[in-house]
């Protein structure tokens, strides 16, 4: 293993290498080689990424923590698609819009392309069948621990703990698509987190509710959102009986016969904190509970018989780690819808910012998106790693509108491709990447970035 020796998850400081070098033989860590491209976390942006890289002829491997692909969209059961369109056509494209024109078939009785259900299960063997078709290794229950560096700017291997114990697994380049840039943050690329003061958006714990009487749903408007005067969140916010119900959050979806599926409630929460990440999901399971309780109390008509059938897997993060890259997308580049040399994809999402006190901006009007610069997906300081998805670089308000999955799609199939190139490079540099040669190949495979 390289001098540097482990960065372990269990130090103060995970930026910070452990001073003496551990051999693998005495750590007990066997070495495993053979792949071009690790991509660690197999949520959008690692399913798009492996894709990606595997279809350019890398051998790539995805490692991810669950038993499935997907993230929030699988095990997170978020309850919908974030717009795929600009108001007027669908604008992530390539791999974005083949995975959702696939998942989409799991709910038949949607016919439009903005705010579409998810059905949980499709989306797992969309995913599946997407990395199988272009040959991805992946590893379930497994995850990225350490990583062990050959110098002070190049990744030597990622250290992941599954059941076969602690394992090596070595590659020319890394990809984190962790969501929280740990792979990034561990071999010491700079972050910010959170706005001036630190503090992230609220987290959500998703969930879906079964025998829903529907007829009696029809009656109140389809919808128990936030934004409908009739939604029983507004009279759970005035009852003192539901203490956890801070806030009016409620977004619901039909995804099949009498099952509703639903984004509501708001916990506070740190992932890259474990103990405040295991208190967050069991708080959001106390606050779920309250939720259906209140809709059952003031809803009785459509929910008095409703069925807690299933929470989330995954505690839904919105906001961690972002990892500081060779260029930062600011709020001010959203405002003015700006396009960049070197785009790789398109984003209309407006600014979602889950917090206290947050500045509400304007939306997009029809036809209007901006570029995705590949600079915020490069980590100043790293040679041989890449970041898609909710860690790129962005400022605090920016990522209100890129943490979301169309987006996140867009950049994992960009690094992949990039990926695709620098492993076959003289110069395996993320920096050195031939911009004009990764965006005529991109535009070969469908994608839109002009």
């Amino acid at each position: 293993m390289g001098a540097a020796g482990l960065v372990s998850v269990a130090t103060s400081n995970p930026v910070a290498a452990v001073a003496a070098a551990i051999s693998p033989e005495k750590a007990g860590i066997a070495l495993t080689g053979g792949y071009d491209v690790i991509i660690a976390g197999g949520g959008p942006s690692g399913c798009t990424a492996a894709a990606a890289a595997a279809r350019e002829g890398a051998r790539a491997l995805l490692i991810e923590s669950t038993g499935a692909l997907g993230g929030m969209g699988t095990s997170g059961l978020l309850n919908a698609w974030c717009p795929f369109t600009d108001k007027e056509k669908i604008i992530y494209k390539g791999l974005a819009e083949k995975v959702f024109l696939e998942a989409k078939k799991g709910v038949p009785h949607v016919k439009y392309d903005d705010w579409v259900p998810i059905n949980c299960e499709q989306l797992k063997r969309v995913y599946d069948d997407l990395v199988a078709s272009f040959g991805v290794t992946v590893l379930f229950f497994s995850q990225v621990a350490a990583v062990e560096m050959k110098r002070k700017d190049v990744v030597d291997a990622v250290i992941v703990a599954n059941k076969a114990g602690l394992t090596a697994y070595k590659a020319k380049l890394f990809i984190d698509c962790t969501g929280d840039g740990d792979v990034a943050a561990w071999a010491g690329a700079d972050f910010k987190m959170g706005d001036d003061e630190g503090n992230v958006q609220q987290g959500t714990l998703c969930f879906s509710l079964a025998n829903v009487d529907m007829y009696q749903y029809s009656m109140i408007g389809s919808s128990v959102h936030t934004n409908n005067k009739q939604s029983p969140v507004h009279q759970m916010l005035k009852s003192a009986k539901y203490p956890l119900v801070k806030d009016a959050h409620m977004n619901d979806k039909v995804v099949g016969p009498s099952v509703l599926t639903f984004n509501a409630g708001h916990v506070t929460v740190n992932s890259i904190d474990p103990a405040s990440l295991s208190s967050a999901i069991m708080t959001g399971r106390k606050l779920v509970k309250q939720l259906h309780d209140g809709m059952k109390e003031f809803q009785p008509s459509v929910f008095g018989g409703s069925y807690l059938s299933a929470t989330g897997a995954l505690m839904g993060i919105r906001e961690s780690r972002r990892i500081v890259c060779d260029y930062t997308f600011t709020l001010e580049d959203w405002l003015s819808r700006r396009s960049f040399e070197d785009s790789i994809g398109r984003n209309a999402y407006y600014i979602d910012v889950h917090k206290s006190g947050a500045t509400n901006y304007p939306r997009y009007e029809k036809g209007e998106s901006h570029g995705i610069p590949f600079g915020s997906l490069v980590p100043k300081g790293l040679k041989n790693v890449l970041v898609a998805g909710r860690c790129i670089s962005t400022d605090s308000y920016a990522h209100g509108s890129l943490r979301v999955m169309p987006p996140c799609l867009v950049t994992g199939e960009a690094v992949g491709v990039a990926a695709g190139q620098i492993y076959r490079s003289k110069n395996p540099d993320v920096h050195a990447v031939d911009i004009k040669q990764l965006q005529k190949r991109l535009q070969e495979m469908g994608q839109s970035f002009l």
